[in-house]
């Protein structure tokens, strides 16, 4: 979750076990964020939980002094390698039906359609066994059955998203307290959810802070 800090509040109540009592948020600090690459030194109070390295992680800070910029291009570059990989893996295989359609289905009727059975229909479609394996072959980082729908898009689409989620995340609290999700794990309200958390983003001042929290 990303969150827009209010103004008033102090650095010193920006720590995890803090995040219940401000926010009604149970997690911990992640770092999400790359520091802008020219921070000098004395700007370094500025930032929350930054490390060393190039670029430099960091839990947040002011929107000025974070390279959103750089993080969306470097997850687009990254999604279109993995869209590549995708490509080849499942070549001759035909379009599979994502996960979400199957667990809609099991919620409004679980009875006569259980969450096992779901689950089996999912993984039966070739699409699915053909990533599974490679990722099972070739071990982490491949693509995974839980964005087939995002790679079914295209590849541009595919990097697009990747690089609003790289600035969303996966939910946002805005300023005036307002929580921003998506609906479902479905593409369509995830794509939702991110037109509208980069549209708050846009509208921040350059000096509003914003702090990332794996939940």
């Amino acid at each position: 979750m990303v969150i827009c800090l209010p103004e008033e509040l102090p650095a010193a109540a920006l720590t995890s076990h803090h995040l219940d009592t401000h926010f009604g948020v149970t997690g911990t600090l992640t770092a999400l964020f790359w520091a802008t690459p020219r921070l000098r030194l004395w700007q370094h109070h500025l930032m929350i939980g930054l490390r060393k390295g190039h670029p430099a992680p960091c839990a947040g800070g002011p929107v000025r002094r974070l390279d959103l910029a750089g993080m969306r291009q470097a997850a687009a570059v990254g999604a279109g390698i993995r869209h590549q990989v995708w490509q080849r893996v499942v070549h001759g295989t035909r379009a599979a039906t994502p996960w979400p359609t199957f667990e809609a289905r099991y919620l409004a009727d679980p009875d006569r359609y259980p969450l096992g059975s779901a689950v089996a229909d999912f993984h039966a479609q070739p699409r699915v066994q053909a990533m599974r394996l490679h990722a099972a072959t070739v071990g982490p980082g491949q693509p995974s059955v839980g964005e087939l729908e995002m790679y079914q898009a295209g590849e541009v689409a595919y990097q697009h998203y990747r690089a609003a989620s790289a600035v969303a995340g996966d939910a946002m609290l805005t300023v005036d307290g307002r929580k921003l999700a998506p609906a479902s794990d479905a593409l369509a309200h995830r794509i939702t959810y991110l037109e509208q958390a980069l549209a708050h983003l846009d509208s921040l001042d350059p000096d509003q802070r914003l702090l990332a929290v794996a939940l």
